[in-house]
């Protein structure tokens, strides 16, 4: 193994970054990655001979690379590795970040000025650094990132709080009606774009429609409910004072769509900075099948609250709802927040685009 004063060490967390993928994604966002153990090549240019063959390696061990219980991630900072093909993304489980400027290889250290040392990395399912490797030595690299498979064999909980008899049966059948009578629009979500905070819709990464709920006396018993059921269980768990809560909305996740939401964080644009804590109430829990959350990062446990019931997490996990296999699953989702973060959301507002709209403000 090798070490630099440079790099994160051994159970430090790895940087996060945006990049050019190979794929064409130029703002590939490298921390929806976790959930999985990961090996990075940071080796520069193809063209050097012994890189090519430290690129052989991830070929000749092609099944530890499914997405599932591992992927590879080599990063270049030569333009003609893309240009002459030496390079090719191979899904599932193998891409390629397009460095022309160098800042990742700076970031992780394997840059300094116009010297360039490849090396290995392997990270765990929560990006934190599991070993560190030499580029001759590519079987120990291989073999670490195998061994990380075994922490599933560990029963883990995420850092989540479950909370049931939030909201009364009556009160979740009467907002599916609701849902029902009005319909729902395709709900998107925030990605940063050019500086600003955009509203995308990609069926892919989310499928999911949302009635925004506008009558004044119903968004009032909501926020009741939370500030009298939900808040003070948050508040013993986490220490945390919620004041504010953003977003009066019935989801629905229909399988008839295939209802879901990819892996994704709900607080890394400028404009949902502010939030600290997510809430997933379910209105039916036992009217479908599928869809219901995993946290990655801690391994693939799911969460169901019952009916009325919450799941509260932090906005800066790693998170998904699975897809929806049968039915409809119908869900009340907040944001909560306090007054600290207020103030960076209305500092932050000017980063909003168009297209996003105006958020609600109310107490909680």
């Amino acid at each position: 193994m090798i070490a630099s004063p440079n790099l994160p060490v051994w159970g430090e967390p790895a940087p996060w970054f945006k990049a050019h993928a190979l794929s064409g994604n130029p703002s590939y966002a490298f921390d929806t990655a976790a959930g999985r153990p990961i090996l990075l090549l940071f080796f520069g240019s193809a063209a050097q001979p012994v890189c090519a063959r430290a690129l052989q390696q991830v070929l000749a061990n092609r099944a530890l690379f499914d997405d599932a219980n591992g992927c590879f991630f080599g990063v270049t900072i030569d333009p003609a590795d893309e240009a002459q093909g030496r390079i090719a993304q191979q899904l599932p489980g193998i891409r390629f970040f397009l460095d022309y400027d160098r800042e990742i290889s700076r970031m992780f250290g394997a840059s300094e000025g116009d010297a360039y040392t490849p090396f290995w990395l392997v990270l765990d399912r929560q990006l934190r650094v599991a070993g560190r490797f030499a580029l001759p030595d590519a079987s120990q690299a291989m073999s670490c990132l195998s061994a990380l498979g075994g922490d599933d064999v560990v029963p883990t909980w995420a850092p989540v709080l479950l909370v049931p008899r939030v909201l009364e049966p009556e009160l979740c059948r009467h907002l599916i009606d609701l849902y029902d009578a009005r319909g729902g629009e395709e709900s998107g979500f925030m990605r940063e774009i050019d500086g600003k905070t955009v509203g995308v819709v990609d069926p892919s990464h989310k499928h999911r429609s949302d009635l925004t709920i506008e009558d004044e006396e119903l968004r009032r018993a909501l926020m009741v409910r939370v500030h009298n059921r939900l808040a003070p269980m948050i508040q013993r768990a986490f220490q945390f004072r919620a004041t504010r809560m953003e977003r009066y909305i019935v989801a629905c996740y229909d399988s008839a769509a295939g209802g879901h939401f990819r892996a994704h964080r709900d607080n890394t644009t400028k404009g949902t900075a502010h939030r600290r804590f997510a809430v997933s109430i379910n209105l039916n829990a036992e009217d479908f099948e599928g869809g219901d959350l995993c946290f990655p990062e801690f391994g693939q446990r799911l969460y169901r609250p019952p009916t009325g019931g919450a799941v509260v997490f932090s906005c800066s996990l790693l998170h998904e709802a699975r897809p929806v296999t049968r039915g409809r699953r119908f869900a009340f989702l907040p944001f909560l927040y306090d007054d600290a973060a207020a103030a960076i959301r209305e500092q932050n507002n000017v980063y909003l685009a168009e297209n996003v709209g105006a958020y609600s403000r109310d107490e909680c």
